[in-house]
């Protein structure tokens, strides 16, 4: 059986902002070199080399494929063990197959002490088989939630790189909710089935426990070229704590004006949260359900208290008051900005019917939900 090594290189992927040649292959990274010198936050470190959203893009007439890849797992202390990542293959649109790679590195993180241990594995490899005759386009789309150093491809026929995409490109930034956090599947990853439905090439920001009004996260958005740019914000910086009323009007609009300098007449859509009931009235910092881990589940609880709210606290509701004023005063100089109400995405009546399985994070119903609406109340009316 003929089989053809292809290196992995920077110009068969998409959705990365950057490429790093390492010992073993190539890392996709959705942070710049520059912008990632100035985290100081292993959390954020561990989540932007997590590629969700990134794709292995290229034309074949191969009948079977494997992808050689060392990937990176999280171990969680005292919580159950996370399902390997998943890689999966679209033939001209369609998923056709699914796969993992076993083995790896892995991060152990202990949530109570915030520490994070480092261990380092071997490659593994994923394979693709019954692939249909003749050529085609081929998209493998990588874990969202494990990081993958990508080492080398094979196949039974020569793989060329994809024409270039005249797609729309839509640049989105977020928290863990857009990351894809408790999705399956990369392409079950709310952003991920908005892009696939309305056609458009998704670079996905979202990073789970990092959208918190970062300078070096709005620089990068700046110099990436996008035709629709959206900003989701709010769950993280109550998860952390991280700010104060006082602090966070003038950091939504630090954040906006820097992307602004790349993106002057760009549509920008600033959208609030979406439902979360622990934090609707209630200030973080988050936190892990003790009892619920104890017993093997992995929960989160809001730890704030609701009294220090007129002190500056901030709750969701907060935010979104405070989003939605911010973006009508902006909108008075600049009427490609847009505000959206994340409880339209995702609200009390939806909450009901699809609760948040662990407090904070939606399931793959959930995922599904959420993009089919932002297709319809964003991706429609902005790129249709």
């Amino acid at each position: 059986m003929q089989s053809l090594t292809t290196p992995v290189t920077a110009d068969l992927i998409r959705g990365a902002l950057d490429i790093e040649t390492t010992e073993r292959g190539v890392l996709p990274h959705r942070l710049p070199p520059k912008a990632r010198a100035q985290v100081n936050d292993e959390q954020l470190r561990m989540a932007e080399a997590q590629p969700s959203g990134c794709r292995i893009a290229f034309r074949t007439s191969a009948s079977w494929i494997e992808l050689d890849s060392v990937p990176t797992k999280r171990v969680y202390v005292g919580a159950p063990p996370r399902p390997d990542g998943v890689y999966e293959l679209a033939v001209d649109g369609d998923v056709i197959g699914r796969g993992s790679v076993t083995g790896g590195n892995t991060i152990t993180i202990d949530m109570t002490a915030g520490t994070f241990s480092h261990d380092v594995g071997d490659p593994g490899t994923v394979r693709f088989d019954g692939l249909p005759d003749g050529d085609k386009d081929v998209e493998i789309w990588l874990p969202h939630n494990e990081t993958a150093e990508l080492v080398a491809l094979r196949s039974d026929a020569p793989l060329e790189v994809a024409a270039p995409s005249d797609r729309p490109v839509w640049l989105h930034h977020g928290s863990s909710i857009s990351h894809g956090t408790d999705s399956p599947n990369p392409t079950g990853t709310w952003p991920a089935i908005a892009a696939r439905r309305a056609g458009v090439e998704l670079v996905n920001l979202g990073f789970g426990g990092g959208a918190v009004l970062d300078p070096f996260t709005a620089r990068a958005m700046r110099d990436t070229a996008a035709d629709l740019v959206t900003v989701k914000i709010g769950i993280n910086v109550i998860n952390l704590d991280a700010m104060r009323l006082r602090t966070f009007a003038p950091a939504v609009h630090g954040f906006l004006d820097t992307i602004r300098e790349g993106h002057p007449t760009t549509p920008l859509v600033v959208i609030s949260s979406v439902l979360c009931p622990i934090h609707e009235e209630t200030p973080g910092p988050s936190g892990p359900d003790m009892e619920a881990l104890g017993r093997g589940e992995m929960r989160f609880v809001a730890t704030g208290n609701p009294s220090e709210v007129p002190a500056g606290k901030l709750t969701l509701r907060v935010i979104r008051d405070e989003l939605a004023r911010i973006v009508a005063d902006r909108t008075a100089h600049d009427p490609h900005l847009h505000h959206l109400d994340g409880t339209e995405l995702y609200g009390v009546a939806d909450a009901a019917d699809l609760p948040l399985p662990d407090g904070l994070h939606p399931d793959a119903a959930t995922h599904r939900l959420i993009g089919e609406r932002f297709v319809e109340l964003v991706l429609g009316p902005r790129l249709g």
